[in-house]
C-alpha cells in the first residue's frame, strides 16, 4: 500500500535536521521515528556523549520500549545515565526479563527508571537482596513487592538491613499493617524523619502503639498525615504544636539516641500473622502518590 503523501511529507520534515549521515545511522533514525520518538528526541539520543554505536543505541532503546517505557522517559533516562548505553545488549535483555518477572513493566518501569536508573547497572545480587528481605523477612506478597519497587524505587539504593528495620518500626512500633506500608509509601521516608515525628506524637499523647487486638486508647492519625506532609503542616494539623517545641524535642531525641545504643525492635518474627491473607486481595492505590 502506498503511504499517503502528507505522511511522507511529515516524515521528511522530521528527518530534515539529521540529513547527511551514514546509511546505517539513517536506518537507526528511521527505526527510532517508527517507535514514536520525535525528531528532537532522535537528535538528543544521537548527541549523547560518549557516542554509542547506532546499533547499540537502537538495541538498548528497543529493550526499554518493550518494557513499556514511553519515548520521552527513555530519552531522559539515557541522557541522565549515559552509562546505560555501555551495557552489553545481552545484559540488558537478561535484566529486562528479570524486571518483567518482578512485574515492573507496562508503564511501571517509567517511575523506577526515573528515580533509580541504576536498576540496569547495579549488581543482580543487590536487587535480589532487597527483594529477598521484602519477601522473606518482611513477608510482603509478590504483588506488594512489585508495588513497593514501583512506588518507592529508592529502596533499591538502601542496605537490606535498613529496609527491614524500617518495616519493623512501622509494624511493631507504629502498628502499621503490610497493606498500609505499601499504600502510604512508608519505606520511602528516612527512619530519622519517621522516628522524630512518631516519637514526638507519642510524647504529646497523640499516638499509641496498638495492642495485640489492634486497639488504642487514642485515635492515631493516619500515616499520610505524619509523613506525607511538610513539617509546618505536620505541626499545625497533626501534632498541633509549635516549631520551637519540635526543635527542642529533636535535640533531646538526638541526645538520647547517642547515649543509648540502638536496639533491635522486639516482636514476633512472623510479622504477617492474620495480615498477609487479608492484604493479598487488596490492591494498593496507585494514584495515591
Amino acid at each position: 500500500m502506498q503511504k499517503p503523501e502528507c505522511w511522507m511529507s511529515h516524515l521528511d520534515k522530521q528527518r530534515a535536521p539529521v540529513e547527511g549521515v551514514s546509511l546505517e545511522r539513517e536506518e537507526v533514525i528511521s527505526a527510532l521515528l517508527d517507535m514514536g520518538f520525535s525528531a528532537g528526541h532522535v537528535q538528543e539520543l544521537l548527541s549523547i556523549q560518549p557516542s554509542p554505536h547506532p546499533r547499540q543505541l537502537l538495541g538498548i532503546v528497543s529493550e526499554l520500549i518493550l518494557l513499556g517505557v514511553n519515548p520521552e522517559p527513555v530519552c531522559v533516562a539515557l541522557k541522565t545515565s549515559p552509562q546505560l548505553l555501555k551495557l552489553p545488549l545481552t545484559h540488558v535483555k537478561k535484566r529486562s526479563g528479570y524486571l518483567r518477572k518482578l512485574g515492573l513493566e507496562e508503564g511501571k518501569l517509567k517511575r523506577v527508571l526515573h528515580c533509580c536508573p541504576e536498576i540496569f547497572t547495579m549488581p543482580q545480587r543487590d536487587i535480589d537482596s532487597i527483594v529477598r528481605v521484602l519477601r522473606e523477612k518482611c513477608l510482603f506478597t509478590a504483588q506488594q513487592v512489585t508495588e513497593i519497587l514501583y512506588r518507592c524505587p529508592h529502596v533499591l539504593r538502601e542496605a537490606p538491613g535498613e529496609v527491614e528495620y524500617k518495616f519493623q518500626y512501622a509494624y511493631f512500633r507504629m502498628g502499621v499493617k503490610h497493606a498500609d506500608v505499601v499504600r502510604t509509601d512508608f519505606l520511602q521516608y528516612s527512619i530519622a524523619k519517621t522516628r522524630q515525628r512518631h516519637t514526638f506524637l507519642e510524647r504529646l499523647g497523640r499516638y499509641q502503639t496498638p495492642d495485640k487486638k489492634g486497639q488504642t486508647q487514642v485515635p492515631n492519625p493516619p500515616v499520610k498525615d505524619i509523613l506525607r506532609v511538610s513539617e509546618a503542616e505536620f505541626l499545625a494539623r497533626t501534632a498541633r504544636s509549635s516549631a520551637e517545641e519540635f526543635e527542642v524535642f529533636k535535640k533531646l531525641l538526638a541526645r538520647e539516641e547517642q547515649e543509648e545504643p540502638e536496639s533491635h525492635i522486639p516482636g514476633d518474627e512472623n510479622t504477617s500473622e492474620g495480615d498477609e491473607d487479608e492484604d493479598e486481595d487488596e490492591d494498593p492505590e496507585e494514584g495515591e502518590l
